[in-house]
């Protein structure tokens, strides 16, 4: 199953690429608000599954926002790849990666534009992203994908500078100017994957490809992630985990490399779709 945010309303995608709003299609079961069907993401999954849905309709991708626009927690894990770690100059994590937040005034939708913040060194780090479906505290890992509500595609702009300046790092700021957190274009259930273990991802700048992994590197899997982060505070329904990015970011490069005015970056999750921003000066 494939769920949107499209112009600001929830809609079902259906396999020929059309959209179905759901509030129409329940008879209002469930509202128009794309961030609060996760308070009842089961109930939403059964309807779904035996719903006789009306045709759908086109819509055009740069129509579509953030599929979680507004969670109440934002978690991102660091250095969960072990060459990005070693292109980063930190030792691997082997009990937690290191965890931080993006703010949610940063959200966006996959195709935007992006203003660059003067002076800084603004850099890229695209990333498998879950949104957890159910409230979940001290999850064990082997029950852990039961509370993902689906998967999505994020971009985890950072502005280096702003995050590493300072008597200690400021990855929340450096992390969250406005437009530094798109997410998308679906969110799609982990059941509709083929391998929700092992999914390729990457991006690419002005068609030049900057990064490519696959999430079986992970040195935290997602499970692994929901358990550790719901063993010290509760997960809540519409929550979203930034799950790391592999190597290939533009500080790990010699000489280094940021995003410039003009620059297109096209980031993507196979088997979910791509994010697309253009950066401005």
């Amino acid at each position: 199953m494939r769920t949107a945010n499209l112009s600001g309303r929830l809609v079902l995608v259906t396999d020929d690429e059309s959209a179905v709003d759901v509030e129409q299609a329940s008879d209002g079961r469930f509202g128009p608000d794309p961030q609060s069907v996760y308070e009842h993401w089961k109930a939403f999954r059964e309807w779904a599954a035996v719903a006789d849905l009306p045709p759908g309709r086109p819509f055009a991708t740069a129509d579509l926002g953030s599929p979680a626009p507004a969670p109440r927690q934002v978690l991102a894990a660091g250095l969960n790849y072990r060459a990005h770690a070693d292109e980063s100059g930190f030792a691997v994590p082997d009990t937690l990666p290191p965890v931080f937040t993006k703010y949610v005034s940063s959200i966006t939708g996959p195709v935007t534009e992006v203003r660059l913040p003067e002076g800084g060194h603004t850099d890229w780090e695209v990333e498998l992203v879950a949104v957890i479906g159910e409230w979940a505290y001290q999850v064990g890992e082997g029950d852990a994908w039961r509370y993902v509500a689906g998967l999505t595609v994020g971009q985890d702009v950072s502005e280096r500078i702003t995050q590493l300046q300072g008597p200690a790092p400021q990855f929340g700021l450096g992390k969250s100017y406005p437009g530094f957190t798109p997410m998308g274009p679906y969110l799609v259930t982990p059941d509709a994957l083929d391998d929700r273990d092992d999914l390729e991802l990457g991006c690419s700048i002005n068609g030049e490809e900057v990064q490519k992994g696959r999430t079986r590197d992970l040195i935290f899997s997602l499970p692994a992630l929901v358990s550790r982060l719901s063993a010290v505070l509760p997960l809540l329904p519409g929550d979203v985990i930034f799950t790391g990015t592999p190597a290939g970011v533009g500080m790990g490069r010699t000489p280094q490399r940021w995003l410039a005015d003009g620059d297109v970056l096209v980031s993507h999750v196979r088997g979910i779709g791509e994010l697309r921003q253009t950066f401005h000066a």
